[in-house]
């Protein structure tokens, strides 16, 4: 999603055009290629062009309104189309759109940050469970004065968190994970976690008939280089989606895909889309690249599934739509791990960052 101009906003398939001061209208690419006047027979005025002979990714390299005109520059072949504001607004199909509240991930680190350094440690957290209810994660920072001994605050975090109805939840990695290189207190540590490289975009536990509803990560040591963290709203993203895409959106939340996690100690798999919603109308996202079991779809299916799960997965990885911040010691990130996505940076140093799973206690 491209950031708005006056008159004219370009999205990835397609371009939104203010017609009048209150009102706009949306046009797929490939619809204003196809219709415009520059391949037209120059005695008789008609098509000469077929929409199949356009390439398949029509897109806009840049547009403008001038002079009563919509102007577009092709990105395929350099070429300008022409179209008059009155006659897009009697061949309008998509009018007044801007009305649904499009909205991209938000990736303000501001809105999600909170002060903790006159908060005591009930309140941070009743501060980071109002703004996961509100935005879906919360970073809270603490007082450098709490830097050192980060270590022996996690169990009163964990304390806070219970007097508020949530409880842990163990996997198979143990109660509490230690992220670090030279982990010698979690079982099945044969993954990416455990390592000092990049984990990019992804849930946690989606290979479980019910993955944890929230995770805790303490900052204890921060790595020399590197190790920054990114989370994404993937429901953002969703909606995102679903207004700019609906046949993709539709297929990623229909489509079974198979998460498979294989370790030395441990295998289990889940079937399930990748977006859906339970009975109650709550969102879930299940998105983890490196758990993902080889698709096994009719074949004239996955063609469809990729482009829409690409889609996707382009739109969270834009960097215009994450949020990037770094956890110092004492700090901690609250995230729903059924609508948010998180990713770390490769590092070097001994880095350390404890991760706690929580769900509402039964």
């Amino acid at each position: 999603m491209s950031t708005p101009q006056t008159d004219v906003v370009l999205f990835d398939r397609w371009l939104r055009v203010r017609l009048s001061p209150t009102n706009t209208a949306d046009f797929h690419y490939r619809w204003l290629r196809h219709a415009c006047d520059l391949d037209r027979h120059p005695l008789t005025n008609e098509r000469t062009v077929c929409s199949s002979e356009l390439p398949d990714d029509v897109r806009a390299r840049r547009a403008f309104v001038e002079g009563g005109e919509l102007r577009v520059e092709w990105a395929h072949d350099h070429r300008e189309s022409r179209y008059a504001l009155a006659w897009l607004e009697r061949h309008a199909y998509a009018k007044d759109r801007d009305k649904l509240a499009l909205r991209a991930p938000p990736n303000d680190v501001g809105g999600f940050e909170i002060d903790g350094a006159e908060l005591s440690v009930d309140g941070r957290v009743e501060r980071a469970l109002h703004l996961v209810r509100e935005r879906g994660a919360a970073i809270v920072r603490v007082p450098a004065r709490e830097r050192n001994g980060a270590e022996q605050a996690t169990e009163s975090i964990i304390d806070a968190f219970a007097a508020r109805g949530l409880s842990v939840i163990p996997t198979h990695f143990g109660r509490i994970e230690d992220l670090r290189t030279d982990n010698t207190t979690n079982a099945n540590t044969d993954q990416l976690g455990y390592t000092d490289a990049a984990v990019e975009l992804h849930t946690d536990q989606p290979f479980l008939d019910e993955p944890p509803h929230f995770q805790m990560l303490h900052a204890i040591r921060a790595a020399d280089e590197g190790g920054h963290n990114a989370i994404v709203d993937a429901l953002g993203a969703a909606e995102a989606l679903r207004a700019e895409d609906a046949d993709a959106y539709a297929i990623l939340t229909s489509t079974p895909v198979t998460f498979h996690r294989t370790q030395k100690s441990f295998e289990r798999v889940v079937v399930s889309p990748i977006l859906s919603r339970d009975r109650n109308g709550r969102f879930r996202v299940r998105y983890s690249y490196f758990t993902m079991a080889p698709h096994k779809l009719p074949f004239d299916e996955m063609e469809g599934f990729y482009r829409a799960y690409d889609r996707f997965a382009r739109l969270v990885r834009s960097p215009q739509n994450q949020v990037r911040f770094l956890l110092e010691p004492g700090d901690f990130l609250l995230y729903d791990n059924h609508r948010m996505l998180h990713a770390r940076t490769s590092f070097r140093g001994p880095r350390w960052m404890r991760g706690v799973y929580f769900d509402v206690a039964a």
